[in-house]
């Protein structure tokens, strides 16, 4: 993998560049009058992150889109927060202003989002991410991305994201130290027609969520521990989730509310 910038960089886009070919221990290519293309031809494998003046973006050679941040059906969901709306995640977990929440899969956090949006800037949302790629590109556009809405911008700054592994991390933690432990593993049964999801899918993390995970999920929520799955997956089953709601997209929530949690 290499990382370079637009054909003209500015210095604070070289600067982010360095930054990330060092964090990703990837050699920093100065870009010159090279086509990105060019650039690719010289690689045994194209892993290539590009630092433009918006945002970053990571081309694989996979896909004709390049993978990079955009808040997508998030921004909508927050705008409807925004107007005193429902959102099914957040009404499931129970989650209100001032919760801490943890995003176990972050991903393109989306999700993660509409969490720091709800949660307000008295809470807070830890967002983990074990692609060290994936998660470099989605911090960065996390950090600086414009949406035109000082409120969602806001929500979007206050994500902090993690390169690490969510069990691992779960287990740094005490007990009921968060309120929220949310899973949205990359489906058993994938949804091909998503194509919001093709950039990502070669580079995500495939593995199914184990029951050590949930466990020690379990023993850090004080509220609710909830996974997003296929509606017709065994998962729900497999590692004890409640099935409670089910949307026509074929999108399904499994929850575990933790003990106590309703008498709080």
């Amino acid at each position: 993998m290499i990382v370079t910038t637009s054909d003209k960089p500015s210095q604070k886009a070289l600067a982010t560049a360095k930054r990330l070919a060092d964090e990703l221990s990837a050699p920093y290519v100065v870009r010159g009058r090279q086509t990105l293309r060019q650039l690719a031809e010289k690689m045994e494998k194209i892993e290539l992150i590009v630092v433009t003046e918006k945002e970053v973006r990571f081309y694989d050679g996979q896909t004709e889109t390049p993978l990079y941040f955009h808040p997508s059906m998030a921004f909508v969901r927050v705008k409807r927060l925004r107007k005193g709306e429902s959102d099914p995640l957040i009404d499931l977990t129970g989650c209100k202003p001032g919760d801490r929440v943890i995003d176990c899969t972050a991903g393109l956090a989306s999700d993660s989002l509409v969490f720091s949006y709800a949660v307000e800037e008295t809470g807070a949302v830890t967002a983990i991410e074990s692609q060290a790629i994936l998660c470099a590109v989605v911090r960065e556009g996390l950090a600086v991305y414009q949406s035109g809405l000082p409120d969602v911008d806001s929500a979007m700054r206050r994500v902090q994201m993690i390169n690490v592994n969510h069990t691992q991390y779960l287990a740094g933690l005490l007990d009921k130290s968060v309120d929220i432990v949310y899973f949205d593993p990359m489906f058993r049964q994938p949804i091909h027609e998503s194509s919001a999801l093709e950039p990502l899918r070669n580079l995500a993390n495939d593995s199914e969520l184990t029951a050590d995970a949930v466990r020690e999920a379990i023993r850090v929520a004080r509220k609710s521990v909830v996974m997003k799955e296929h509606r017709d997956s065994g998962e729900f089953a497999r590692l004890g989730f409640e099935r409670r709601h089910v949307n026509t997209s074929k999108i399904a929530y499994g929850v575990i509310e933790v003990a106590g949690s309703r008498d709080e």
